[in-house]
């Protein structure tokens, strides 16, 4: 059986010792040591190597979450795997369940095709720019879009530019002059031919997308599948998903008779008229979305980014499509991959409960001040006691910083920050930014913070292409 070496400090030691002994049934032995050193998360990987002497007898060391310095030489060092355990010690049973069952978060099989709706009134750099953005996020492929009774003069030139940088490419007009001039100067997808303007895909290279003459017409869309079918022309289907209150859940029946009635063609859904047009947060909605995508086996969405509410679909679309992926192929429910797409809430934001707080404030013998977050409120402590409220300005008179800026600036940071925390149900960590998963920019750290311990993660953000469509020969793409 595997034995850890668990380092700490003095505080955090009864704490750790208490987890270790709740988990009964882990798979391994274990033993605690405290380094000589009050806060563990002030711990460095120079202090472990001076303060705990090799040889370890352990098959592993784990660190306090926190722990700053190069692991990897720390491990050169003790001959032996040395890692960072989660930030809060409370976590460790979940660390070590998520560690057990790693995901691989690195595939997905949709594609997402970015659009750029107000492409016209855009110069081609400001487009190729914005290409950029979308693609760093996700996107494979960029979709021009045209506006109603505005000249796209630099069409051609937008799609040779983006082209030219290495974008896969679709021009999305209800103009089918537009989608030829699109084609001709390069488009690698036409948005959208309906059974009137399937002509277009016979003058052209570009794989169309099929649309319903109306989003009711059925058959319309039915009998342009099987024309394409036919001719042996690669395409996608989209049988068009509404906004609520105006038949979403009949759009979504209609992508489930679609499914039924052609198991093998490649659906794409446009997700932007539920993401943009619903007030809500879109990483939720994004979730969901992509669930009935995976039900689907949908190859693509077409998604938006102009609503500032909406303004990170592309990369919760990105999250959403590699956590869905790996529900449907493990056969699970999507829990406990990532916390990429948990941006408001969190599932344990109060992992320490008020008495085991007041345990560790009586251990305190420094003036520094602590916060923590409980379901109570905001409990702030050090030698002169323990301060219980439930926002910044209730306990802002307990502290008496009057006269010290430095300090009363610092505090007034920190308990405006675990006031959102409690309020919202947030983990709250003194010194450390509130995480918000995708919902902001993020880090490296970030990143691998979203997901489970041993998860592969997303490597980089490759421009795949779209899963090969129906009457090609070519292998599945899209796997970044």
């Amino acid at each position: 059986m595997e034995h850890i070496v668990f380092l700490t400090g003095r505080l955090a030691q009864p704490s750790l010792e208490r987890v270790l002994r709740s988990m009964a049934a882990a798979p391994f032995t274990w033993e605690v040591r405290e380094i000589g050193l009050q806060v563990a998360g002030l711990m460095t990987a120079e202090m472990v190597r001076r303060r705990v002497p090799a040889p370890v007898q352990a098959d592993r060391i784990i660190l306090p979450g926190r722990c700053r310095g190069d692991v990897e030489a720390l491990a050169a060092h003790y001959g032996m795997p040395v890692q960072r355990g989660p930030e809060e010690l409370k976590d460790l049973p979940r660390f070590f369940n998520r560690a057990a069952k790693a995901v691989d978060l690195s595939e997905y099989e949709v594609a997402i095709f970015a659009e750029i709706v107000d492409a016209p009134r855009l110069a081609v750099p400001q487009i190729v720019e914005r290409a950029r953005m979308l693609a760093a996020d996700g996107a494979n492929v960029i979709d021009l879009g045209s506006l109603p009774e505005t000249a796209f003069d630099h069409l051609e030139d937008s799609v040779r530019a983006l082209k030219a940088e290495g974008f896969q490419v679709s021009v999305d007009s209800s103009d089918p002059q537009e989608l030829l001039r699109g084609a001709q100067a390069g488009a690698d997808y036409l948005l959208s031919l309906t059974l009137d303007t399937l002509w277009v895909a016979d003058e052209v290279a570009a794989v169309p997308v099929l649309i319903p003459r109306t989003p009711a017409d059925e058959a319309s869309l039915h009998e342009a599948v099987e024309r394409l079918l036919d001719r042996g022309k690669p395409f996608l289907a989209d049988a068009i998903l509404d906004p609520i209150p105006f038949g979403f859940t009949a759009s979504v029946v209609r992508y489930h008779r679609l499914r039924e009635r052609f198991p093998e063609i490649p659906i794409m859904v446009g997700v932007g008229n539920v993401t943009e047009l619903t007030e809500a947060d879109t990483s939720g909605i994004n979730a969901v979305l992509f669930g009935i995508c995976a039900e689907l086996d949908a190859a693509a969405v077409l998604t938006t980014q102009v609503s500032a509410h909406a303004r990170r679909a592309v990369r919760e679309a990105d999250w959403a499509r590699r956590i869905m992926h790996a529900a449907r192929s493990r056969n699970t429910l999507p829990k406990g991959m990532s916390d990429a797409l948990m941006t408001v809430h969190d599932k344990h934001p109060f992992p320490d409960s008020p008495q085991e707080i007041a345990d560790t404030a009586a251990q305190v013998r420094d003036p520094n001040f602590r916060v923590q977050v409980s379901a109570q409120g905001l409990h702030v402590y050090n030698r002169d006691g323990l301060r219980l409220g439930q926002g910044a300005f209730e306990l802002w008179p307990q502290l008496q910083l009057e006269h010290d800026a430095a300090h009363a600036f610092y505090m007034g940071v920190e308990l405006a920050h675990a006031e959102i925390a409690w309020r919202l149900g947030k983990r709250y960590v003194q010194d450390q930014p509130l995480a918000w998963g995708c919902a902001a920019e993020a880090t490296v750290q970030d990143l691998a913070g979203w997901c489970a311990p041993g998860t592969t993660m997303p490597a980089g953000r490759a421009r795949g292409d779209v899963r090969a469509p129906a009457g090609t020969t070519e292998a599945p793409a899209g796997k970044a």
